[in-house]
């Protein structure tokens, strides 16, 4: 009997450590969140350009429109009188209180023939959305050469802005 009662301590002392964890692995449940914004939307104003004005050419020089719309000639560049200038304008729409930043491209006018490039300036480089809503201009300065014809002169340009 004490051979039949060793053998089934020997069993269950060897058998005990099975029964216990290993202690290599644990598992645990975490979590995930995501949260979706409005897109951003540029949206140019209907009626607005960065007007530079009536100028007369001379030997050349530079126009300038701040984002105030407020026009300056340099070199020999000069305003015909009755001129007006304006800064060119947008509005943005997106997820309220966020912040954005904006950034603008240089760009050409030109009269079918021959053409002017202009850089660009916007009132700020960043903005913020208050109630999902903002505004900026841009204004920009014209190089104009002496060889440019008398004429009308268009371009394009591109405003962007983008979620900070």
């Amino acid at each position: 009997m004490k051979k039949i009662i060793l053998a089934s301590a020997i069993v269950i002392a060897s058998a005990s450590p099975a029964f216990a964890a290993s202690g290599n692995t644990s598992t645990a449940t975490g979590a995930a969140t995501a949260t979706i914004v409005s897109p951003i939307v540029l949206t140019h104003t209907s009626g607005a350009a960065l007007g530079f004005g009536t100028i007369t050419t001379g030997t050349g020089g530079s126009v300038s429109v701040s984002a105030a719309g407020v026009a300056a000639v340099g070199g020999d560049v000069a305003f015909v009188p009755g001129s007006s200038s304006s800064a060119d304008a947008f509005t943005v729409a997106g997820d309220s209180n966020r912040s954005f930043s904006i950034a603008t491209t240089s760009g050409t006018v030109t009269d079918g023939i021959t053409t002017m490039a202009f850089t660009t300036t916007p009132s700020a480089a960043t903005g913020a959305l208050s109630n999902g809503a903002a505004s900026f201009t841009v204004g920009g300065t014209l190089t104009v050469a002496s060889t440019n014809a008398a004429g009308s002169y268009t371009g394009t340009y591109s405003a962007t802005v983008t979620y900070n």
